[in-house]
Protein backbone atom coordinates (compact mmCIF):
# COMPACT_ATOMS: atom_id res chain seq x y z
CA UNK A 1 0.00 0.00 0.00
CA UNK A 2 1.24 3.68 -0.92
CA UNK A 3 2.36 5.75 1.36
CA UNK A 4 -0.16 8.78 2.52
CA UNK A 5 1.10 11.87 1.38
CA UNK A 6 0.23 14.45 3.79
CA UNK A 7 -1.95 17.82 2.37
CA UNK A 8 -1.99 19.52 5.43
CA UNK A 9 1.33 21.95 5.89
CA UNK A 10 1.55 23.54 9.33
CA UNK A 11 0.54 26.59 8.36
CA UNK A 12 -2.56 25.30 6.71
CA UNK A 13 -3.68 24.10 10.10
CA UNK A 14 -2.89 27.21 12.07
CA UNK A 15 -4.90 29.45 9.38
CA UNK A 16 -7.76 27.14 10.09
CA UNK A 17 -8.02 27.03 13.53
CA UNK A 18 -7.37 30.87 13.72
CA UNK A 19 -10.93 31.17 11.21
CA UNK A 20 -12.50 28.11 13.01
CA UNK A 21 -11.68 27.70 16.37
CA UNK A 22 -8.72 25.97 18.06
CA UNK A 23 -8.92 22.20 17.53
CA UNK A 24 -11.10 22.47 14.17
CA UNK A 25 -10.03 21.92 10.60
CA UNK A 26 -13.44 22.20 9.70
CA UNK A 27 -16.47 25.29 10.44
CA UNK A 28 -18.92 25.75 13.14
CA UNK A 29 -16.90 24.58 16.24
CA UNK A 30 -19.29 22.84 18.88
CA UNK A 31 -22.30 24.15 17.14
CA UNK A 32 -21.69 21.48 14.15
CA UNK A 33 -20.41 18.86 16.98
CA UNK A 34 -24.02 19.23 18.60
CA UNK A 35 -25.74 19.52 15.19
CA UNK A 36 -24.14 16.50 14.12
CA UNK A 37 -25.05 14.75 17.36
CA UNK A 38 -28.34 15.76 17.59
CA UNK A 39 -30.80 12.89 19.09
CA UNK A 40 -28.21 10.47 18.98
CA UNK A 41 -27.92 10.06 22.78
CA UNK A 42 -24.14 10.28 22.73
CA UNK A 43 -23.24 10.26 26.78
CA UNK A 44 -21.21 7.03 27.49
CA UNK A 45 -20.85 5.67 24.06
CA UNK A 46 -17.78 4.76 21.89
CA UNK A 47 -17.73 7.22 19.07
CA UNK A 48 -15.04 6.52 16.30
CA UNK A 49 -14.16 10.07 14.54
CA UNK A 50 -13.25 9.42 11.01
CA UNK A 51 -10.59 12.01 9.44
CA UNK A 52 -10.55 13.41 12.85
CA UNK A 53 -7.21 16.20 12.19
CA UNK A 54 -6.18 17.88 15.06
CA UNK A 55 -8.94 16.25 17.85
CA UNK A 56 -11.58 19.61 18.50
CA UNK A 57 -14.41 17.53 18.02
CA UNK A 58 -13.50 14.93 19.67
CA UNK A 59 -12.32 16.67 22.38
CA UNK A 60 -15.97 18.50 22.94
CA UNK A 61 -18.11 14.88 22.25
CA UNK A 62 -15.93 13.80 25.47
CA UNK A 63 -16.51 16.87 27.37
CA UNK A 64 -19.51 18.27 26.39
CA UNK A 65 -21.60 15.15 25.48
CA UNK A 66 -19.89 12.59 27.77
CA UNK A 67 -18.42 10.32 24.92
CA UNK A 68 -15.26 8.18 24.52
CA UNK A 69 -14.10 9.01 21.06
CA UNK A 70 -11.95 6.95 18.76
CA UNK A 71 -10.23 9.73 16.22
CA UNK A 72 -8.45 8.08 13.15
CA UNK A 73 -6.66 10.47 10.31
CA UNK A 74 -4.28 9.34 7.43
CA UNK A 75 -1.68 12.13 8.79
CA UNK A 76 0.63 11.40 10.92
CA UNK A 77 1.47 15.23 12.13
CA UNK A 78 -2.54 16.06 13.15
CA UNK A 79 -2.74 12.81 15.10
CA UNK A 80 0.37 13.54 16.90
CA UNK A 81 -0.96 17.08 17.75
CA UNK A 82 -4.15 15.67 18.67
CA UNK A 83 -2.26 13.72 21.00
CA UNK A 84 -0.35 15.74 22.64
CA UNK A 85 -3.74 18.35 22.88
CA UNK A 86 -5.44 15.11 24.26
CA UNK A 87 -2.78 14.85 27.28
CA UNK A 88 -2.78 18.94 27.83
CA UNK A 89 -6.11 18.74 28.15
CA UNK A 90 -6.23 15.51 30.57
CA UNK A 91 -8.71 13.87 28.41
CA UNK A 92 -5.98 10.72 27.18
CA UNK A 93 -8.40 7.91 28.78
CA UNK A 94 -11.32 9.28 27.52
CA UNK A 95 -9.82 10.36 23.65
CA UNK A 96 -7.58 7.99 21.85
CA UNK A 97 -6.27 9.26 18.10
CA UNK A 98 -4.44 7.01 15.64
CA UNK A 99 -2.99 7.09 11.83
CA UNK A 100 -4.55 4.38 10.10
CA UNK A 101 -3.84 4.23 6.44
CA UNK A 102 -6.29 4.47 3.20
CA UNK A 103 -8.53 0.61 3.06
CA UNK A 104 -10.17 -1.24 5.70
CA UNK A 105 -10.33 0.20 9.13
CA UNK A 106 -8.23 -1.50 12.22
CA UNK A 107 -11.11 -2.49 14.45
CA UNK A 108 -12.94 -5.21 14.91
CA UNK A 109 -16.81 -5.55 13.39
CA UNK A 110 -19.53 -3.63 15.44
CA UNK A 111 -17.01 -1.80 17.42
CA UNK A 112 -18.72 1.66 17.95
CA UNK A 113 -22.37 3.07 18.61
CA UNK A 114 -21.98 6.24 16.80
CA UNK A 115 -19.29 6.81 13.52
CA UNK A 116 -18.72 10.67 12.70
CA UNK A 117 -17.09 12.59 10.43
CA UNK A 118 -16.80 16.08 9.40
CA UNK A 119 -14.97 16.50 6.08
CA UNK A 120 -13.35 13.48 5.65
CA UNK A 121 -15.92 11.48 3.47
CA UNK A 122 -15.80 13.76 0.25
CA UNK A 123 -12.06 13.99 0.47
CA UNK A 124 -11.89 10.25 -0.50
CA UNK A 125 -11.85 8.87 -3.77
CA UNK A 126 -12.89 5.66 -2.21
CA UNK A 127 -16.59 6.93 -0.97
CA UNK A 128 -18.34 3.46 -0.90
CA UNK A 129 -15.66 1.45 0.52
CA UNK A 130 -15.20 3.91 2.98
CA UNK A 131 -19.02 4.32 4.07
CA UNK A 132 -18.63 0.09 4.00
CA UNK A 133 -16.20 0.12 6.73
CA UNK A 134 -18.42 3.15 8.63
CA UNK A 135 -21.50 0.15 8.21
CA UNK A 136 -18.78 -2.50 9.53
CA UNK A 137 -17.28 -1.39 12.80
CA UNK A 138 -20.73 0.65 13.64
CA UNK A 139 -22.77 -1.86 15.80
CA UNK A 140 -26.52 -2.69 15.29
CA UNK A 141 -28.80 0.26 15.40
CA UNK A 142 -26.04 2.36 15.69
CA UNK A 143 -25.55 5.51 13.74
CA UNK A 144 -22.91 6.87 10.71
CA UNK A 145 -23.46 10.88 10.80
CA UNK A 146 -21.58 13.15 8.92
CA UNK A 147 -21.22 16.92 7.70
CA UNK A 148 -19.62 17.18 4.22
CA UNK A 149 -19.03 19.86 1.80
CA UNK A 150 -20.84 19.15 -1.45
CA UNK A 151 -21.45 19.31 -5.05
CA UNK A 152 -24.44 20.38 -7.40
CA UNK A 153 -24.69 17.85 -10.17
CA UNK A 154 -23.46 20.73 -13.11
CA UNK A 155 -20.02 20.51 -14.23
CA UNK A 156 -17.61 22.65 -12.00
CA UNK A 157 -16.88 26.30 -13.36
CA UNK A 158 -14.18 28.13 -13.43
CA UNK A 159 -14.13 29.33 -10.30
CA UNK A 160 -14.62 26.01 -8.43
CA UNK A 161 -11.74 24.02 -10.25
CA UNK A 162 -9.19 27.22 -9.45
CA UNK A 163 -10.49 26.90 -5.91
CA UNK A 164 -9.49 23.57 -5.77
CA UNK A 165 -5.96 24.45 -7.30
CA UNK A 166 -5.82 27.24 -4.20
CA UNK A 167 -6.89 24.34 -1.52
CA UNK A 168 -4.15 21.85 -2.87
CA UNK A 169 -6.10 18.92 -1.03
CA UNK A 170 -8.24 15.92 -2.64
CA UNK A 171 -11.47 16.47 -2.65
CA UNK A 172 -13.96 14.05 -4.31
CA UNK A 173 -17.30 15.79 -3.86
CA UNK A 174 -20.83 14.14 -4.05
CA UNK A 175 -24.38 15.61 -4.62
CA UNK A 176 -26.57 15.75 -1.35
CA UNK A 177 -28.33 13.20 -3.24
CA UNK A 178 -25.71 11.41 -5.02
CA UNK A 179 -24.17 10.79 -1.01
CA UNK A 180 -27.92 9.88 0.45
CA UNK A 181 -27.61 7.05 -2.34
CA UNK A 182 -24.69 6.07 -1.16
CA UNK A 183 -25.79 5.56 2.11
CA UNK A 184 -28.77 3.74 1.17
CA UNK A 185 -26.54 1.53 -1.00
CA UNK A 186 -24.11 0.91 2.07
CA UNK A 187 -26.78 -0.63 3.86
CA UNK A 188 -27.89 2.08 6.20
CA UNK A 189 -31.58 2.67 6.90
CA UNK A 190 -33.44 5.84 7.98
CA UNK A 191 -31.59 8.07 5.96
CA UNK A 192 -31.36 11.74 6.47
CA UNK A 193 -29.89 14.22 4.31
CA UNK A 194 -30.17 18.14 4.73
CA UNK A 195 -28.95 20.91 2.68
CA UNK A 196 -27.26 23.84 5.03
CA UNK A 197 -25.31 25.53 2.10
CA UNK A 198 -27.45 29.11 3.81
CA UNK A 199 -25.56 29.08 7.27
CA UNK A 200 -22.05 28.56 6.04
CA UNK A 201 -22.40 31.00 2.60
CA UNK A 202 -23.01 33.84 5.33
CA UNK A 203 -20.59 33.04 7.32
CA UNK A 204 -17.56 32.19 4.79
CA UNK A 205 -18.72 35.98 3.58
CA UNK A 206 -17.89 36.78 7.36
CA UNK A 207 -14.49 34.89 7.30
CA UNK A 208 -13.43 36.50 3.95
CA UNK A 209 -14.34 40.19 5.30
CA UNK A 210 -12.65 39.60 8.65
CA UNK A 211 -9.40 37.68 6.66
CA UNK A 212 -8.93 40.86 4.75
CA UNK A 213 -9.54 43.09 7.48
CA UNK A 214 -9.12 43.08 11.37
CA UNK A 215 -7.58 39.49 11.11
CA UNK A 216 -5.15 40.29 8.21
CA UNK A 217 -2.10 41.78 10.20
CA UNK A 218 -2.52 38.70 12.72
CA UNK A 219 -2.55 36.36 9.64
CA UNK A 220 0.93 38.43 8.38
CA UNK A 221 2.44 37.71 12.00
CA UNK A 222 1.70 34.17 11.92
CA UNK A 223 1.95 33.23 8.45
CA UNK A 224 4.24 35.04 7.25
CA UNK A 225 3.17 37.61 3.77
CA UNK A 226 2.85 35.49 1.01
CA UNK A 227 1.02 32.61 3.19
CA UNK A 228 -1.75 35.00 4.48
CA UNK A 229 -2.28 37.06 1.06
CA UNK A 230 -2.43 32.71 -0.19
CA UNK A 231 -5.24 32.28 2.15
CA UNK A 232 -6.91 35.45 1.51
CA UNK A 233 -7.55 34.77 -2.24
CA UNK A 234 -8.64 31.33 -0.76
CA UNK A 235 -11.43 32.43 0.74
CA UNK A 236 -12.13 34.86 -1.85
CA UNK A 237 -12.87 32.40 -4.05
CA UNK A 238 -14.44 29.97 -1.73
CA UNK A 239 -17.34 33.36 -1.09
CA UNK A 240 -17.87 33.42 -4.93
CA UNK A 241 -18.61 29.64 -5.08
CA UNK A 242 -20.60 29.25 -2.05
CA UNK A 243 -22.36 32.45 -2.67
CA UNK A 244 -23.42 30.90 -6.41
CA UNK A 245 -24.41 27.85 -5.18
CA UNK A 246 -21.93 25.54 -6.82
CA UNK A 247 -20.07 24.45 -3.43
CA UNK A 248 -23.06 23.67 -1.11
CA UNK A 249 -22.43 22.16 2.73
CA UNK A 250 -24.08 19.61 4.19
CA UNK A 251 -25.51 16.73 6.63
CA UNK A 252 -25.95 13.40 5.96
CA UNK A 253 -27.01 10.15 8.59
CA UNK A 254 -27.88 6.67 8.45
CA UNK A 255 -28.59 4.01 10.85
CA UNK A 256 -27.25 0.65 10.93
CA UNK A 257 -30.24 -1.70 11.53
CA UNK A 258 -30.83 -3.69 14.63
Amino acid sequence: MSKHKNEYHDNMVVMLELIWGEGYMAPGGPGNVARLLRDLAPEGKQILDVGCGIGGPAFEMAQSHGARVVGIDLEQPLIERAQRAAADKGLQDQCRFQTVDKGPFPFEDQSFDIVLSSGAITQTSGTADLIAECFRVLRPGGFLTCYEWTRTDRPYSADMEYWFELEGLTYVLDSLETLGQRFREGGFTDVETRDASDWYRAQCRREYDLMKGDLYARMVELLGQEDADHFVENWRVMTIVCESGEMRQSYCRGRRPS
